[in-house]
């Protein structure tokens, strides 16, 4: 990340982990893609089925964004919960996006989590790296659902 100033927005940083696994530098456990998005496993979960949705365009935070990215990033998301809804028979996802490092944001590149959990319930974010044959698993069964 490079940082301008605290009042200046974060410049776009082409080496983040999302932009290497939007390039194919670095594999990751899809759940979706499409020409607009890309939908993972996040690796240090809050909770089971913890789904991370990415814009294709390098965009750091929801102002950065065009709104077709916007929109593209939603209409993933709607398919992401309802496989969530199906796979952990679980009405509520909690729905979390973080714009800058004070408000926790830790990869610069927008991202949209959607945990299958309520907010009492969830884990701390990246404290525990899960396993990724599990993380592979149910990826698998959310992709199944949504392409079925």
């Amino acid at each position: 990340m490079t940082q301008v100033n605290d009042t200046q927005q974060t410049i776009y940083d082409n080496n983040n982990i999302f932009a290497k696994m939007l390039n194919g530098d670095i594999p990751c456990h899809k759940v979706y893609e499409d020409d607009k998005t890309l939908a993972f496993m996040d690796i240090m979960p809050q909770a089971e089925g913890h789904v991370l949705v990415i814009p294709t365009q390098k965009a750091v935070d929801l102002g950065d964004l065009a709104p077709e990215y916007a929109a593209a990033v939603l209409m993933t998301a709607q398919k992401i919960m309802q496989a969530q809804r199906q796979v952990f028979a679980r009405e509520g996802i909690v729905q979390m996006q973080l714009n800058g490092a004070q408000a926790g944001q830790t990869v610069f590149h927008y991202h949209l989590h959607l945990i299958p959990s309520s907010i009492q319930e969830l884990g701390r974010h990246a404290a525990i790296e899960v396993d990724h044959d599990q993380l592979a698993a149910t990826a698998k069964q959310l992709a199944a659902v949504i392409n079925a």
